[in-house]
């Protein structure tokens, strides 16, 4: 398992400082269910907007 996970989208919830993700868990799907062949074609479903 990944360490660190890094994370430049500043306007989500979890994002910090050195762009570290702060969230318990990370989930990633493919976009239209498909597979996907490059990361173009995943979206982070963790993401929360900051309010």
């Amino acid at each position: 398992m990944a360490k660190d996970v890094l994370c430049e989208v500043n306007n989500c919830t979890y994002w910090g400082p050195g762009n570290r993700c702060h969230a318990k868990a990370i989930y990633i799907v493919t976009r239209k269910g498909k597979e996907a062949s490059n990361s173009e074609e995943t979206d982070c479903k963790t993401f929360v907007p900051k309010v």
